[in-house]
């Protein structure tokens, strides 16, 4: 489906930052080509068409977080106060996790 040998640059699924006018271009560029089924990959395409280059954030983690069901980290909130975007928690855990680090939290 893909005519070249590697994906375009891409931010990853699950969230990220951009004005509103890059917003509009994105429209624009999206209906110069054809819809591809992988949404993080369209987006790399858009993105080249415009000549725009996504830059990483060290507050998104989209993948690399290993849930350990022994670890006391899944529960602190310090760990996750400086992150944008979360995968691997569940909605009520998100939540909590939410009104933890919005609480008066100290971290060391």
């Amino acid at each position: 489906l893909y005519n070249k040998n590697i994906y375009p640059p891409y931010a990853g699924g699950g969230g990220f930052v951009m004005d509103g006018a890059l917003a509009k271009r994105l429209h624009k560029a999206s209906e110069t080509l054809e819809l591809y089924p992988i949404d993080d990959v369209f987006l790399g395409m858009c993105l080249e068409v415009l000549k725009v280059s996504p830059v990483g954030h060290e507050g998104f983690k989209t993948f690399g977080i290993v849930k350990n069901k022994n670890s006391k980290m899944n529960k602190e909130p310090c760990f996750y106060r400086s992150m944008l975007v979360v995968h691997k928690l569940l909605p009520p855990e998100l939540l909590q996790m939410w009104e933890l680090v919005h609480s008066n939290l100290t971290c060391a």
